[in-house]
């Protein structure tokens, strides 16, 4: 039992005697028991008041035991309730302190891993940056496509209208005549020719076919020559182009027409060529004409529609030429031309050459008798010092006590001579003009 307990028992318990003693006495003063009375009466009376207190006194001790059990029932109840809260708050600290050293680690394994982030977080940054500003990019950019398509709409609505507009003027005969000429131009020039020198356009030519007029007039090296016609088959084409190739039924149908129209109308410019026979009239032409058609669609749709096309144009005498193969032939054209002149060029560089080796006998000529002279001229020199000196020069010299503030100096004889030729052709030159002066002496 807890110490304390005990004491704080024992003092009630007495506390609760001397109270029933205290009352007893109290009981006994106020009976008032007189001085004559026998003792042993009094005895007898104190050991039944003192049996009486003696039994209260069990009996509240009894009640006091009693109490006291219920006491320490509840201070034991209490002292497990007491070990329970204290076993409660030491658990609930022992947790709030495990809590506390978890939030630490928790912490600390949070800083750890956004130190170990902290690379990651700065290039998410950054691409967070680069994504914004590729956002700001691509809005730009979809504006400016947005742009650009709407200006490729109205540049498409545009180049509509003036195609329309071309295929209108092109259903137009004399137009389209200007267009084969302009094209044709374009081609020769492309090809290095150059007007009035390598061609002519619009010749007249006569022949036994009758007058003509090709287009142009090609000049190949030698004098020959060969005529180039422009022609343009072109409203069944173009009736054709404004059907799609994969259309079936009556819409292909009609396309396939329009593409017979279109050879035919080929065929028909391969007879008119032929008949007019231009290479008949020209000075050194092959026999064919050239039929110059502007555009490599129209050949090829008539050469894919009818392939022995080509073969019935040769039978013609008439070579069909879209712009490549014409700028092939003309190109073949100026690379002859340029042939042509160099082989002049080295004509007259070889000429030149003869005569330029002929004209140098002649200065070597030239060249020896000016040494000989120049030779002849040093020894005259020479001569006319020694004379000067052995001479004239001791008798003057007596004269110098006349005025010897004069002196006659000295003259020095020249030993250089003219270099004479070593060089191969001119001495070879040399001596066979002196052999040719040699030999009419001989001959005398």
């Amino acid at each position: 039992m807890d110490p304390l307990l005990a004491l704080i028992i024992g003092l009630v318990i007495g506390v609760l005697l001397g109270a029933v003693i205290g009352l007893l006495l109290a009981r006994a003063r106020r009976a008032g028991t007189p001085a004559t009375a026998d003792p042993a009466l009094i005895a007898s009376q104190h050991e039944i008041a003192l049996a009486a207190v003696r039994a209260d006194g069990l009996a509240e001790q009894s009640r006091l035991s009693a109490e006291l059990a219920a006491v320490q029932a509840t201070a034991f109840a209490l002292k497990e309730q007491v070990a329970g809260q204290q076993a409660q708050y030491r658990e609930l600290v022992e947790r709030h302190r495990l809590e506390q050293v978890a939030e630490a680690e928790r912490q600390q394994k949070e800083s750890r891993v956004l130190q170990a982030l902290s690379p990651v977080q700065e290039s998410l940054r950054t691409m967070q940056l680069k994504v914004t500003e590729l956002e700001a990019q691509r809005s730009q950019q979809h504006g400016e496509l947005s742009q650009q398509l709407r200006t490729a709409t109205e540049s498409e609505e545009r180049l509509r209208s003036t195609a329309e507009s071309l295929a209108s003027a092109l259903r137009n005969n004399a137009t389209r005549g200007v267009w084969g000429e302009t094209q044709l131009r374009n081609v020769v020039q492309a090809a290095g020719l150059i007007e009035r020198v390598d061609f002519d356009v619009q010749s007249s030519i006569s022949s036994d076919a009758g007058a003509g007029r090709p287009d142009m007039v090609i000049h190949l090296p030698g004098g020959k020559n060969i005529a180039v016609d422009a022609k343009v088959p072109f409203n069944a084409y173009l009736e054709a182009s404004q059907i799609a190739v994969t259309a079936t039924g009556e819409e292909g149908a009609r396309r396939e027409q329009f593409i017979r129209q279109h050879v035919k109308a080929v065929r028909a410019h391969i007879d008119t060529l032929g008949s007019k026979a231009y290479w008949a009239g020209l000075d050194a032409s092959p026999e064919l004409v050239i039929a110059f058609i502007p555009s490599e669609s129209l050949v090829s749709s008539a050469l894919e529609a009818d392939p022995g096309i080509m073969d019935y144009a040769f039978s013609k005498r008439v070579a069909l030429s879209s712009p490549v193969t014409l700028w092939s032939v003309l190109k073949t054209v100026a690379f002859s031309w340029q042939q042509d002149v160099v082989t002049q060029e080295a004509k007259m560089l070889f000429d030149l050459s003869r005569e330029l080796y002929g004209r140098l006998s002649t200065l070597a000529s030239h060249v020896d008798k000016l040494g000989r002279s120049i030779e002849s001229t040093v020894k005259n020199y020479n001569g006319f010092v020694g004379s000067l000196e052995r001479q004239v020069l001791p008798s003057a010299r007596k004269l110098n006590v006349l005025d010897e503030s004069k002196v006659l100096g000295s003259h020095d004889e020249l030993e250089d001579f003219p270099r004479d030729l070593s060089a191969y052709e001119l001495v070879a030159e040399l001596e066979a003009v002196a052999a040719l002066e040699v030999e009419p002496d001989r001959t005398a």
